[in-house]
């Protein structure tokens, strides 16, 4: 009997551990179950992908979509609707909410609110609070659990955890790999004189290189010391770099788009606090360092840290302005144009968001086109040139650092579980998102 799909990908172009090359995909239940030369009239649905590229569904493992409590800037729905038309299957959601995500029940309710809501596929981090120590291995285990998230320096929301002991503590219950914010805190509190006002170029110059060094050293001294995986996230600096290529067997790097494409001073002369993160963006030198770090295997994974504010929020007067900006929609369109551009191969992009969260994370049936794995493809015209506009930005903040910025390689088509969520800029009219599973949670 000839076997049959729900669905077939006909004609495109596949990236995998196979390398690339064309093939087709068949989907069954929400799983691959076939790849090669498919016959499509044993399919419920066909999609046309010739001239298209199928990669493994992009996994976005740093996004703040701001519920609870902080609604007016974004919200479940709207992040993950922003994530589906960027290409991004699923999401690993930040904890510093209103209220923090610091226990079961808070965890159980993002979940409740998230299920079959979001477009796309979820995590959430629990914050590791001094208060939270002794739960953290029941924590890590939880359904959609990303795992533990801690604040070593102050950025948006009240989660901190900036002392030695307390960082010690934490560290030494961990079992999964455990993501952190790596600023100095002592150290930003020391140098708050060094902003200055209505300019958000001191932004970099207050959060210098050094509170981050310091930052990272801790944490990787810990994480030897107690054989503990740690993730370090949005690395924004050259001796941050060079530190951690010698220091790779208990951490993990996460590099963000905006650190690999701006630079100051140019980026705050022309966007001013719309390109006010923490940490920074900072010069041309350091950027370069860390596409060194990225070519040279250093760097793991990518992550947008989609981190959206109104525009009144972004509009106050630096350094009263709030730091973040939106990410998630534009992760894949502006990657997909440094690959264009020669600066990172399309398997590498591959590797970085979707092969390398699998691998640090431990996530089960998702990040290959392969057999028996959820059928999350994110489809790509590699040859496309579009403008990024604050228009076609789905985040209720409504608008983009990479406003007017032209680039070549977008975003056609995402699929989660073989349904298909966006096609051609329209998004479906109903929401499926569910808990992304992790091997290490038994879920």
């Amino acid at each position: 009997m000839a076997e049959s799909f729900d669905l077939v990908l006909k004609g495109g172009t596949v990236v995998n551990q196979d390398g690339t090359g064309l093939a087709d995909v068949g989907v069954r239940d929400g799983r691959i179950c076939a790849l090669g030369d498919l016959n499509p009239s044993h399919a419920a649905k066909v999609v046309d992908a010739k001239g298209l590229t199928i990669l493994p569904g992009v996994i976005d493992s740093q996004v703040h979509f701001r519920e609870p409590g902080l609604e007016h800037k974004e919200d479940l729905e709207t992040g993950s609707r922003a994530a589906v038309m960027g290409g991004v299957t699923a999401v690993f959601e930040m904890p510093n909410t209103i209220p923090l995500t610091t226990t079961a029940d808070l965890l159980a309710d993002k979940v409740t609110r998230a299920r079959d809501r979001m477009f796309c596929d979820f995590a959430f981090y629990v914050g590791g609070t001094r208060e939270n120590v002794d739960e953290i291995p029941a924590l890590e285990r939880l359904e959609a659990s990303a795992g533990i998230k801690v604040f070593m320096g102050s950025s948006t929301g009240d989660l901190l955890v900036d002392d030695a002991a307390s960082l010690d503590r934490i560290i030494g219950r961990i079992s999964r790999r455990a993501a952190f914010h790596a600023e100095d805190e002592a150290r930003l509190i020391s140098r708050m004189g060094e902003r200055v006002e209505n300019d958000p170029a001191s932004h970099p110059v207050w959060r210098d290189e050094t509170a981050a060094l310091m930052a990272t050293t801790q944490l990787a001294e810990l994480a030897e010391k107690h054989r503990r995986r740690v993730h370090v996230l949005h690395i924004s600096s050259a001796a941050e770099m060079a530190y951690l290529a010698d220091h790779k067997r208990w951490v993990s790097v996460e590099v963000t788009p905006h650190h690999l494409t701006l630079a100051a001073p140019e980026c705050y002369a022309e966007l001013g606090t719309y390109c006010q993160m923490n940490p920074p963006v900072r010069d041309a030198h350091h950027r370069d360092a860390i596409w060194a770090g990225l070519r040279s295997g250093v760097v793991d994974v990518l992550g947008s840290d989609h981190a959206p504010h109104t525009r009144e929020e972004k509009d106050h007067p630096y350094p009263k302005s709030h730091s973040g900006m939106t990410g998630v929609q534009t992760l894949v369109p502006v990657m997909l144009d440094h690959v264009n551009a020669g600066r990172l191969s399309l398997e590498r992009f591959v590797d970085l968001t979707s092969h390398g969260p699998q691998r640090l994370f431990g996530i089960a049936g998702k990040g290959r086109i392969a057999v028996g794995y959820d059928a999350d493809f994110t489809v790509v015209d590699l040859k496309r040139r579009e403008t990024i506009t604050s228009a076609w930005i789905e985040s209720r903040c409504g608008w983009t650092p990479y406003d007017g910025k032209t680039v070549t390689g977008w975003p056609v088509g995402t699929f989660v579980r073989g349904k298909c969520v966006m096609w051609q800029g329209e998004i479906a009219n109903s929401a499926h998102g569910a808990p992304v599973r992790f091997l290490e949670a038994g879920l």
